[in-house]
């Protein structure tokens, strides 16, 4: 059984579920006053997924098929932390993305880029006693999204955290540094303080990168306190 922790409180820098310039935020966010519901023991206690779920390959996105994943290949690692500066363990991390030529696998997906039959676009890992995790993956496209005239999605990485049971869920974003498209998207231009925003873009790392094999970058994920990385689920 794990020990009792509340929620991650809301933070003035996680972006407003109603954010005028994303337009379906319009029609699913509350309209009216949300109701708190107190959590429960078995909430926050358990049920706790079991490591023998985690596969040893799961952090490589790049060699889950018969065939290698076509794309820029890069290496995604970081450090999940308190507001304290100290290390989350045993944190479950999953990521999602598009591929290199900036489609999903989503039957919701018609833009027409090519899909790679050797990409699924998702991994997980499980954070080891100092909050570290990795993963392989090929560095995704930007994509068009229809929101506005000539609307484009910078390149990102979608993140999900899991705390002591699966009700405690964490979901951010991992933008790419120097990205143009930065000033043109709602969804990142949602988070209005520019040091917040800093904070869901990777950095490169030189000593991360591996020879003739992959760039690296560095995003560290913060989880409470002033400094704590934008998040995406509250209202």
């Amino acid at each position: 059984m794990q020990t009792p922790r509340p929620y991650r409180p809301a933070s003035e820098d996680d972006p407003r579920s109603d954010y005028a310039g994303y337009k379906s935020t319009a029609l699913r966010a509350p309209k009216r006053p949300l109701v708190p519901i107190p959590q429960t023991l078995s909430e926050i206690t358990g049920p706790v997924y079991g490591h023998e779920m985690i596969r040893p390959t799961d952090h490589d996105l790049t060699r889950q098929h018969a065939g290698e994943a076509i794309g820029e290949r890069i290496i995604v690692a970081g450090r999940v932390l308190d507001e304290d500066g100290r290390p989350v363990p045993n944190t479950l991390v999953e990521i999602w993305q598009a591929n290199a030529a900036g489609r999903y696998v989503h039957a919701l997906d018609q833009h027409p880029a090519p899909l790679d039959p050797n990409f699924s676009g998702a991994g997980r890992v499980v954070t080891d006693e100092r909050g570290r995790y990795r993963f392989l993956s090929v560095k995704p496209g930007p994509y068009p999204w229809r929101n506005h005239p000539n609307a484009w999605r910078p390149a990102h990485i979608h993140f999900s955290l899991f705390g002591p049971s699966f009700l405690t869920r964490l979901v951010t974003q991992m933008y790419f540094p120097g990205d143009p498209l930065f000033p043109y998207d709602p969804i990142f231009q949602s988070v209005t303080d520019e040091k917040a925003q800093q904070r869901m873009i990777s950095r490169f790392d030189i000593d991360l990168t591996e020879p003739e094999w992959a760039t690296g970058y560095v995003f560290d994920i913060v989880l409470r306190g002033r400094a704590a990385t934008p998040m995406e689920d509250h209202a």
